[in-house]
């Protein structure tokens, strides 16, 4: 795992970074809350070692900021502290503290801490999940070679790029982590199509493509009616919205619903771009995998009719780590 330890004292920071690196983890040292918020943005570790009382922001006020922002990815969350009083420790727990372990740590138990920690991370790790329920729709997909692990990383990719350059409110850490974990979900749905449809080894004709089409409401109903049953995974709100509006197009011209612009999630219009040009560069049965520049030059044209113009911005910014991901993942 990937271990932020948080300590302002040298001494305990030092001897607590020595022990987590003894145990094989890859660990990661700040000397203040604020520094550590830092650095947890940037590098998202799996667990956090946290001591209480710090300058420029407590323990307390650092673990508040992890659980706002962690999204669908869960970060286990160990404060060392001096308190013991009740109240204190049921303060750090309503923060979002998953242990607890009293000062001066003694080895033996802080290595009982992570263990547990790490037991609890593995158990509950959404992505394996959801990429399974991803694959039951491309199991029935004769065309897809890796899709699902080159759209996440399209998505994530051009995520970060609008964050970086464009800095929308909505894409946050949080955003970015959803993105990743949930756009394989986009065709869900297709577990609905018929085989007639979804197996045809050809275009489609009118009445087949309305069937098709059926796919993102069948995925968003599938993923709404989870979201109602478990609303703290909140994560299955961005994964109907993308199943809902992937195929919609920024003029208003697509499916299901024909909504245009903003009206369309951000989440799907990133989506939508990388789920185009992977199909584009892929090839399938009825047609022969286009060069990139060949794919480049048809996004390029469909900016501001079919894409969002600041997505395909995104695109043209990062279109080498497309290159990249395509080489990477595509299997003939």
């Amino acid at each position: 795992m990937k271990i932020l330890v948080v300590d302002d004292e040298l001494v305990s920071r030092t001897k607590c970074e020595k022990h987590v690196t003894s145990l094989g983890h890859q660990v990661i040292v700040a000397a203040n809350g604020k520094e550590a918020l830092a650095m947890w943005i940037q590098n998202r570790p799996d667990m956090v070692i946290t001591d209480w009382i710090m300058p420029e922001m407590s323990g307390l006020e650092l673990i508040r900021e992890i659980k706002r922002l962690q999204g669908g990815r869960y970060c286990y969350v160990i404060m060392v502290t001096s308190q013991s009083e009740t109240d204190d420790l049921v303060t750090g727990m309503n923060a979002g503290a998953d242990d607890f372990i009293r000062k001066p740590v003694i080895k033996d138990e802080l290595t009982v801490r992570i263990k547990a920690g790490e037991r609890i991370i593995n158990f509950g790790s959404r992505d394996i999940v959801i990429f399974s329920m991803a694959c039951l729709a491309e199991a029935r997909d004769n065309d897809t070679g890796n899709h699902l692990e080159r759209i996440r990383h399209y998505s994530k990719i051009l995520a970060e790029n609008i964050a970086e350059v464009d800095k929308p409110e909505e894409v946050t850490p949080a955003f970015i982590d959803n993105i990743l974990l949930t756009s394989p979900l986009h065709d869900i749905g297709k577990i609905g199509i018929p085989d007639f449809v979804l197996l045809k080894p050809g275009r489609l004709d009118d009445q087949e493509y309305k069937i098709m089409q059926k796919h993102t409401v069948i995925g968003c109903d599938s993923l709404t009616t989870a979201l109602e049953k478990y609303p703290e995974a909140q994560y299955l709100q961005m994964s109907a919205e993308i199943a809902l509006s992937h195929h919609e197009k920024y003029d208003g011209t697509g499916y299901p619903n024909g909504i245009q612009g903003d009206d369309i999630p951000l989440c799907a219009r990133i989506v939508a771009l990388a789920d185009v040009y992977d199909a584009l560069v892929s090839k399938r049965v009825y047609k022969s995998a286009m060069p990139h520049d060949t794919a480049k030059a048809i996004i390029i044209k469909g900016r501001g009719n079919h894409f969002d113009p600041v997505v395909v911005d995104a695109f043209l910014r990062c279109e080498k780590q497309f290159i990249q991901i395509l080489e990477l993942y595509y299997v003939q």
